[in-house]
């Protein structure tokens, strides 16, 4: 292990990439940056990690947000569950901790959001707590060096990845060595086209050997993805240049974000059907990948007529207030594209 350890921080020290929460033990703007870059590529999470510092310098700012504002920050980057997971554990560091994070595993990973890869992210880099992070790229290279088959997406897999991610540990600089081992994965052990022909590992790396690079990490089958099929009926008043949205508050896609009002539908075809009527302008059909769905939407735009559908959350909104309203990329990308009268 001391030989992987030597080797592994040496490629850190002449390969890692100058990132702002690798330069800082404040245990706020660490927490902040792993909960954006979670299924967020490093060059997209880090204009949101800035601009959150720059709005919220302090887990305490950030609690004493209101929700919608903390949404309108974070909008864009999608998968708005984890900002609303963000905002809740910020009121919990400030309600219950006087805003200051625990400085131990133990303690962190009692804070509502903060699993166990994050926690130990925390205590290692911010207090040298000798916790083995173990993400994504810390199952890739371990399941190389050791070819290990076990799907690491099943309870078995957690429990021996976990071992051998603590046995591999630098315990004497817990800190340096996961930044280390999970830039590897990263940069080098990429799941694709890894640089094997490059590797200090040529030597140890058991999957290398064997010829099974591309078969690790094993995965058990993805669950099957749903499809959804969505009639948006977009109200619209031009002559007061306003369009009619509502907040989403069922627990669903979106949850507490701003779209237009909503038909959904079990079929293409159901949805297709429910479109009867002539209109003045085309539909505008979109389809919108999320992780385990598929949306199908359709837009259409009808003129704003009394009585407004039994809705009673859809409400008339300018183009300067929805600069401030948390909207699916989805719909902002339609208002941009198709309500060029509101501008």
């Amino acid at each position: 292990m001391v030989r992987f350890q030597r080797l592994l921080q040496n490629w850190y020290s002449e390969n890692k990439r100058d990132l702002p929460w690798r330069r800082t033990k404040n245990p706020y703007k660490v927490w902040l940056s792993e909960i954006i870059l979670q299924q967020t590529r490093v060059a997209q999470g880090l204009a949101y990690y800035n601009k959150f510092v720059y709005t919220y310098p302090t887990v305490s700012d950030l609690a004493q947000a209101s929700e919608q504002e903390v949404l309108n920050l974070w909008k864009g980057l999608g998968y708005y569950s984890r900002a609303r997971n963000l905002h809740k554990t910020a009121k919990e560091v400030f309600n219950e901790h006087g805003g200051v994070f625990p400085e131990t595993y133990l303690g962190l990973i009692k804070l509502s959001g903060v699993g166990p890869y994050t926690a130990a992210a925390i205590s290692s880099f911010c207090f040298d707590e000798a916790q083995a992070v173990l993400d994504g790229n810390v199952f890739r290279v371990l399941s190389r060096i050791h070819d290990h088959q076990t799907p690491i997406n099943t309870t078995l897999g957690m429990k021996e990845f976990s071992v051998l991610a603590k046995a591999h540990l630098n315990l004497q600089d817990p800190a340096s060595y996961n930044q280390a081992i999970m830039e590897f994965g990263a940069l080098h052990c990429k799941p694709k086209n890894p640089r094997c022909e490059t590797c200090p590992f040529t030597l140890e790396c058991s999957a290398l050997i064997n010829g099974t690079i591309d078969l690790r990490p094993q995965k058990i089958k993805k669950l099957k993805i749903k499809k959804r099929f969505f009639l948006y009926i977009v109200y619209t008043d031009r002559a007061s240049k306003m369009v009619y949205l509502k907040k989403r508050t069922a627990k669903d896609i979106w949850h507490h974000l701003f779209d237009f009002y909503l038909e959904e539908y079990s079929s293409k075809e159901e949805l297709e059907k429910a479109i009867t009527e002539d209109l003045e302008i085309e539909p505008v059909q979109k389809t919108h990948k999320l992780t385990h769905q598929t949306l199908h939407v359709t837009f259409i735009q009808k003129e704003i007529k009394k009585p407004l559908p039994t809705d009673e959350t859809l409400k008339p909104y300018s183009l300067k207030s929805l600069k401030n309203l948390p909207i699916p990329t989805l719909h902002q990308k339609y208002i941009e594209e198709e309500l060029g009268f509101l501008g």
